[in-house]
């Protein structure tokens, strides 16, 4: 006899976590016409939120990230800790790259903007019940952006010296290679590389070199 587990028709639990109304039973019936999702529970604040996971156990929550009583990070760090098989993705209008990466930080697993398309959507939610991460593509692009604009910008303001200092250590020379190189000190060296560590955000010698073949500084 093929036995069949369980679970494999059960759908995905949904809370849907808004301040309006209209959006929470408008997104509940369109997953009630789905067979993979089912919405479970609404929420209105953050402390309803917490309350409900408690009681309904979702798979995933649908959080507006503006939501009153507390901010939407604040919440998924407490989800995060209390409830770790439940995965939060942020549902929301907020397009600041301050609010994207305080909501990944704290722990959501995706963060989506709500002029994305319901099959979108979908599609996120299946992809993060399935233990993967997903972001739009606006939110992707907003990330992307920062993180180049960042690094030109740091990139820009080293000195000519910090500059050769960064394509020397990117080749594998040594700090005493370097001073050799260039007539300086060693002492002298390892000021301008702490100048350049600094400056573009590196926290090690890698990340350093990560950057170079990047950025096509040596290949």
């Amino acid at each position: 006899m093929l036995l069949i587990p369980l679970n494999i028709f059960m759908k995905i639990t949904v809370l849907i976590a808004d301040e309006n109304r209209l959006f929470r039973e408008l997104l509940s019936s369109h997953f009630s016409k789905t067979e993979e999702i089912e919405a479970i529970a609404e929420a209105t604040d953050s402390q309803e939120i917490l309350d409900l996971v408690k009681r309904t156990q979702p798979d995933i929550i649908l959080m507006d990230n503006g939501l009153p009583r507390m901010k939407g990070m604040e919440t998924t760090k407490i989800l995060r800790r209390d409830f770790p098989d439940c995965k939060v993705i942020a549902l929301t209008s907020r397009a600041e790259k301050i609010h994207i990466k305080g909501m990944l930080e704290s722990g959501a697993c995706g963060y989506y903007l709500k002029d994305c398309t319901f099959d979108q959507l979908v599609t996120a939610i299946q992809q993060i019940h399935s233990g993967k991460k997903a972001v739009s593509t606006d939110v992707e692009n907003i990330i992307i952006d920062d993180y180049l604009g960042r690094h030109q910008t740091h990139a820009t303001s080293l000195t000519d010296r910090e500059n050769q200092i960064l394509n020397l250590l990117a080749e594998g020379k040594s700090i005493k290679e370097i001073s050799e190189n260039l007539f300086i000190s060693i002492k002298t060296v390892c000021t301008h590389k702490q100048n350049i560590f600094d400056k573009m955000g590196f926290e090690n010698l890698a990340q350093l070199i990560k950057y170079a073949l990047n950025n096509g500084i040596v290949h």
